[in-house]
């Protein structure tokens, strides 16, 4: 899924134009302060799941990483297709049940899912995928009952 790439955050749509009020472009910008300028890409289909997991949740939803510039990407490690590339977020795991939040996440129509110790990271790819994060197969594991990575993958869904 395409998205308009903003060389800021601050030239993103605002005001009327702005239709998600749990988030901001800032928040969902590149975070690296070094490489780019606060760089953004702007999708509102995945701004809508975003909206509509933070409304079936119930609480607020903090994102550790959104868009990374391509050099900042590469210095946190991340994979070079990375879609934190484009859009997605790693939505911290404090303070919420993180078996629900996967499952609301799987439900509003997220289609990649990452399983990390301390994260849940969402994105919109053509294809459905999921995987795990260094660490963070054995706890994902224990709080469902079964990988969910591997259920996802087969069905779409985090359901027993």
């Amino acid at each position: 899924m395409t998205g308009v790439h903003y060389k800021r955050w601050q030239d993103a749509p605002t005001g009327e134009a702005w239709r998600w009020p749990h988030f901001t472009a800032r928040e969902l910008a590149c975070k690296c302060g070094r490489w780019c300028e606060g760089s953004y890409v702007h999708q509102p289909a995945f701004l809508d799941n975003l909206e509509v997991l933070r409304q079936a949740i119930g609480r607020a939803l903090k994102i550790n990483s959104g868009h990374r510039c391509p050099l900042h990407n590469a210095n946190v490690g991340g994979a070079p297709l990375s879609q934190h590339k484009a859009i997605a977020a790693d939505i911290s795991l404090r303070g919420h049940d993180p078996v629900q939040l996967a499952r609301y996440a799987a439900g509003v129509g997220f289609t990649g899912l990452g399983f990390g110790r301390t994260f849940l990271h969402v994105d919109m790819r053509f294809a459905r995928a999921a995987f795990h994060y260094p660490g963070g197969k054995a706890a994902w594991t224990a709080r469902f009952g079964f990988d969910p990575a591997v259920r996802f993958k087969l069905t779409g869904h985090l359901e027993a």
